[in-house]
């Protein structure tokens, strides 16, 4: 199931989501006393995370987390945790606590095992996953081609976390697995631009997940829809 949201501006869209997404934190800290947000990085969200960074949640009852990470540390402009710290982390949102992926002076093929025990025991599920998508039609760390996509878009896996090298990626990923996206209270997809509303229609309309593995998200069997949010 796939609910549309479709705004005239992308700033209606980042004040639509943030308010979204802080009214499920909310109420998970209400209920739990902690909730647990995971989010992409790229260029597309950073307008919508100064948006969420402002708003008036209880942050210091939050772990934010990134759904995957190129494996380059944080002084890198390439690094979505560096995305995190300058667009997310500041203001309100600045007493969250975080959960990152890059361990200096290991690959991640070596900081799989630890990755995957420490992703492993955050609270199940998440409350909120804001996914991006990229022209390729790969989402998260699951790119057309990775080496380990048959793993990562499994949603019968127990793993937590699997690392990703593809011809797609410039460099090696880590990746949250769709078994552990697949359960989210709120579970959105983040697009903009005509470009990527062309690429879901695509997406939409094949079942093939290894050539658009994108399509392994809009497939899963949920209780409750898949927010898309899509502005020009």
């Amino acid at each position: 199931m796939l609910k549309r949201h479709e705004y005239e501006t992308r700033e209606a869209l980042a004040e639509a989501l943030s308010a979204g997404v802080a009214a499920v934190l909310a109420g998970g800290i209400a209920t739990r006393g902690e909730a647990v947000l995971a989010v992409s990085g790229g260029s597309t969200p950073k307008l919508f995370f100064q948006h969420l960074s402002r708003t008036e949640i209880d942050w210091s009852r939050v772990t934010v987390l990134l759904v995957d990470e190129r494996w380059v540390p944080e002084t890198s402009d390439r690094s979505n945790a560096r995305l995190l710290r300058e667009n997310l982390l500041q203001g309100p949102a600045g007493a969250a606590r975080t959960e990152l992926f890059f361990q200096e002076g290991e690959s991640a093929e070596e900081a799989e095992a630890s990755l995957s025990r420490r992703f492993a025991a955050l609270p199940r599920p998440l409350d909120v996953v804001v996914l991006g998508m990229g022209d390729d039609g790969h989402t998260a760390s699951f790119f057309p081609g990775g080496d380990r996509l048959p793993e990562a878009i499994d949603p019968a896996n127990p793993a937590a976390v699997v690392p990703m090298r593809a011809p797609g990626a410039t460099e090696p990923r880590v990746t949250l697995t769709l078994s552990r996206l697949a359960d989210a209270r709120l579970l959105a997809v983040h697009i903009e631009g005509e470009n990527k509303r062309a690429t879901l229609e695509r997406a939409l309309g094949g079942t093939d997940t290894a050539e658009m593995p994108v399509r392994a998200v809009f497939g899963l069997e949920r209780e409750t829809p898949i927010e898309l949010f899509w502005a020009p």
